[in-house]
């Protein structure tokens, strides 16, 4: 293998902003693209010297490389016999791992000797019969100690390199017969077969248990966290109310190496500013009034563990500045002391808000919104992805029979589609209320959908034909529901307005406008 310039002095990549190159760069990508996709950033991920994928014969006696990257460049495929090479090995159907000294292993083989290897890492690739059709491998000339997060990526994209040189062999066999008809319902049949597989190894490795739901939209964010939860990198899920966005928090630390530690969730918006800093941060007895004796913070809590920071764009800004410090040092004081406690937490943030607006508008520090936007995760509204709405709804009959006390094994037609064709404003949360709601009023096994149980949304008026208080109404309750019913404080309705808050709540009062605690 000659390669033409040697490898650059370049630092370790980010892991983060690896895996979501490679994401980036292999989604969606097939044949000699993918191929060479793949060994680029499988080798940028693992700052190797060279990685490869590569392909049996059908006697088991040679391999052909299908890409090759070799310091800092692709390089032109070739095929070799496997006496002598660790690739051999491989045809054993496990994973082969030599961490140094390999060319002492493979004295023979001129590959490792001008490569001046000393480390080498393989996965087999399998057809749907379990037979070894290749391998994934990577190669350094200095040691390498495969830790969890390497080896996940290498079964990751062990598994999609695996789907590909299936879909090329049946291509290949039918270019063969030139049967053009059924080269396309054949490949067809591949390319679901390949989903199904990748799907059934993602699910078979990972903990997902608790998000419902076969659309590609989902399947992207279930890959999204496979690929970050090995990491210790800080994740923002974004997303509307009810998405489910606690649920991927819990699945990130479920797969995560913290899994046996805590999972603390704190909801920023439901605490009162007074009290937010002593809850993430803990006091002291005598901190301030009605601290009666000393109290570990949240951050205590998750020492070891995750902790997830939920509707994040209410924090308040000093708040804000104290949570940059955390984590950018992992130390903090608890209110009232100076003494420094070192932890060791992991954070996820959630929200349903656009934090670059706030930045803009100077309600969310710029510096944070970056130290938490590491590795962005976007839930979908169920709007979007309402070809799980039935598989969803078997699964609340299912959560709901015991508590109810009700045996519903069916769907009336009508009702799936009275549930596909509403818009769900909010989310998954609300399709499982109404599922509920409609259980409890459906006879029989056969769930209904009575009369009322779905709402309807009234038609909106002209804006012209409307009175002064109407639009008055419709602005302040517009307000309310972006601050979440918060009306005092830096980030409430009031200031929204420009009036004074019992100005506000005056003006509600006469409205008959209520916050709903």
């Amino acid at each position: 293998m000659k390669a033409k310039k040697a490898r650059g002095e370049s630092k370790t990549l980010d892991p983060t902003a690896t895996l979501r190159s490679i994401m980036e760069g292999t989604a969606g990508a097939s044949g000699e693209h993918f191929f060479r996709s793949l060994v680029q950033y499988l080798a940028a991920s693992l700052n190797v010297k060279s990685s490869f994928v590569a392909e049996f014969n059908p006697e088991r006696t040679h391999v052909r490389t299908l890409a090759v990257w070799a310091d800092g460049q692709h390089v032109p495929n070739f095929e070799f016999g496997i006496e002598g090479t660790p690739c051999k090995r491989v045809l054993s159907g496990a994973i082969q791992h030599f961490a140094d000294d390999v060319q002492q292993l493979f004295p023979t083989n001129e590959h490792l000797r001008e490569l001046n290897a000393r480390s080498y890492l393989a996965i087999p690739l399998t057809d749907e019969s379990g037979a070894v059709v290749g391998h994934l491998a990577s190669i350094d000339d200095k040691p390498l100690a495969a830790d969890e997060r390497e080896l996940s990526i290498f079964h990751i994209f062990a598994a999609r390199a695996t789907a590909e040189l299936i879909r090329r062999h049946a291509v290949r066999q039918l270019d063969d017969s030139r049967c053009r008809e059924q080269r396309l319902r054949i490949g067809r049949k591949r390319m679901e077969a390949e989903v199904a597989y990748l799907r059934e190894e993602l699910r078979s490795r990972s903990d997902f248990s608790e998000i419902v739901g076969e659309s590609d939209v989902i399947w992207k964010v279930l890959r999204s966290i496979d690929m970050v939860a090995p990491t210790e990198s800080t994740v923002l899920i974004l997303g509307e109310t009810g998405t489910g966005k606690e649920l991927v928090a819990r699945a990130i630390h479920k797969n995560s190496k913290r899994s046996n530690g805590p999972f603390i969730r704190v909801n920023c918006a439901a605490l009162p500013e007074s009290l937010v800093e002593s809850e993430l941060f803990g006091h002291e007895h005598g901190a301030f009034t009605g601290a009666t004796q000393q109290r570990m913070g949240r951050f205590e809590l998750a020492d070891g563990g995750t902790l997830f920071l939920d509707e994040i764009g209410e924090m308040p800004l000093p708040t804000q500045s104290r949570l940059l410090r955390v984590l950018q040092e992992q130390e903090l004081e608890r209110v009232g002391s100076s003494q420094t406690i070192q932890v060791d937490t992991r954070v996820l943030a959630a929200t349903n808000r656009n934090l670059l607006d706030m930045v803009d508008e100077g309600a969310f520090r710029e510096d944070l919104y970056y130290r938490l936007n590491v590795f962005p995760i976007q839930v979908p509204a169920l709007r979007e992805r309402k070809e799980d709405i039935p598989t969803l709804v078997r699964f609340f009959l299912q959560k709901l029979a015991q508590r109810l006390g009700r045996s519903i094994d069916s769907v009336a037609p009508s009702t799936l589609a009275a549930f596909q064709e509403y818009t769900w404003p909010g989310n998954v949360r609300e399709l499982e209320n109404i599922v509920e709601r409609a259980m409890i009023l459906t006879h029989g096994n056969t769930l209904q959908l009575p009369n009322g149980v779905l709402p309807t949304r009234r038609p909106k008026k002209n804006a012209a034909l409307v009175s002064l208080a109407e639009v008055e109404s419709e602005h302040i309750r517009a307000v309310l529901a972006h601050t979440n019913g918060v009306i005092a404080g830096p980030q409430g309705a009031a200031v929204i307005l420009d009036i004074n808050p019992n100005t506000l709540r005056s003006r509600m009062e006469k409205l008959g406008i209520t916050v709903e605690r």
